[in-house]
């Protein structure tokens, strides 16, 4: 009874995992910029691997397996969002263009790259 309930378990899992991967690949074709595939990747993907890898944690009777799934799935999650964010950075300061129109963040973000290289500067003329 309790096997097939985990075995059902898993096999939503895995159709939810596969569902959110496919919507990140679809993501990652459509959206227009940088900033917004970076964002379908990593959300999408994330949220596909880790489905995925519940599903193998469910499915499988060894507590080794199912114990490296579960720490696979929390390296997923604090990784994820890190990569994501180094990335859209480097694109900006590399001058990747956005399609938002006017957005206040990456105005913010253009400002303080902009103060920091000026301290950058006085730093260096200072010496």
């Amino acid at each position: 009874m309790i096997d097939s309930i985990l075995d059902l378990l898993g096999a939503a899992s895995l159709l939810v995992g596969a569902a959110f991967g496919v919507v990140g690949a679809l993501g990652v074709l459509r959206f227009p910029d940088v900033y917004t595939r970076t964002h379908a990747a990593s959300k999408a993907g994330t949220l596909g691997s880790g489905f995925c890898l519940l599903a193998v944690a469910l499915g499988t009777e060894s507590i080794d397996v199912a114990t490296r799934a579960a720490v696979a799935i929390i390296f997923f999650m604090l990784t994820a969002p890190v990569s994501a964010h180094l990335l859209a950075r480097a694109a900006f300061r590399a001058g990747y263009p956005s399609d938002c129109a006017e957005n206040a963040y990456l105005a913010e973000v253009e400002r303080q790259s902009a103060a920091d290289e000026a301290e950058r500067a006085e730093d260096v003329t200072a010496r």
